[in-house]
């Protein structure tokens, strides 16, 4: 999910950059150049780190912590959409129950979060 959100992120970055750098080649041209024009420039890319890719970052670390605190007895929503309960936690699985008497055993990455 983060790779295909940053993906997107530069890959709009890039296309406003391609709209952009003709126009300020223009003006550069007309008025002499100079790091005047290379203002708009940064000024989209920081208005797309704090729009954007902060945001993203805080919600990444975020569930980092969520799925390191999970613990047996915790409910949670898997990648799959089941809901269960943790009943064994190991370094990178995790052992959920989904119905009773059913356990299935998850990547701890594939825990979306806990359910209420």
């Amino acid at each position: 999910m983060l790779k295909t959100t940053l993906s997107h992120s530069i890959s709009s970055v890039i296309a406003a950059m391609a709209v952009v750098t003709p126009a300020l080649a223009e003006g550069a041209q007309a008025q002499g150049g100079g790091f005047a024009s290379f203002v708009p420039l940064i000024l989209i890319m920081v208005i797309f780190y704090f729009l954007l890719i902060r945001p993203q970052q805080k919600r990444v670390k975020e569930h980092r912590n969520v799925i390191e605190a999970l613990k047996k007895g915790d409910k949670v929503i898997t990648g799959g959409g089941f809901y269960g309960t943790v009943t064994d936690v190991k370094e990178d699985f995790m052992k959920v129950e989904i119905a009773d008497g059913v356990r299935v055993k998850v990547k701890r990455d594939t825990i979306v979060g806990l359910s209420d």
